[in-house]
């Protein structure tokens, strides 16, 4: 079992997960994920609720995302760094941020979603299927 850690800037808030546990791993180019990353895409690791254990305090901000559904951000209350979130609709599969990671090296980027809005500056990876939205469940 190999137990992937992160956590935010200040170290105040962590977090743990087998990686044995990861769904997928997903480049996101909607305008939210833009607007709370301060960038042209959000880097997200899928895993189930039931395997993340974090500790130290969350703060959370919800929103309607771009195709309708709410989700809810999480970050750290003193640095604001953004380490988690979820769909409300799904809330049993956490999205870890990537870049929050103590080691990301192992991450494999599946697909990007959103690539009707990724930005000129920020574009699709050649390489890496793509959806003009979000993906179908």
């Amino acid at each position: 079992m190999a137990t992937e850690t992160g956590g935010c800037l200040c170290g105040q808030l962590r977090y743990e997960f087998d990686r044995s546990a990861v769904v997928s791993a997903h480049h996101c180019h909607c305008s939210d994920c833009q607007k709370s990353t301060g960038s042209g895409k959000a880097t997200i690791v899928l895993v189930p609720d039931s395997a993340v254990q974090s500790s130290g305090d969350i703060k959370t901000f919800t929103v309607e995302g771009s195709g309708g559904s709410h989700v809810t951000r999480c970050f750290c209350p003193h640095c604001g760094s953004p380490v988690l979130s979820f769909v409300e609709e799904m809330a049993d599969l956490k999205f870890v941020k990537a870049g929050s990671l103590d080691d990301s090296s192992w991450v494999e980027i599946v697909s990007s979603f959103w690539q009707a809005s990724a930005r000129p500056w920020s574009p699709i990876a050649a390489d890496v299927p793509a959806v003009p939205g979000n993906p179908e469940a």
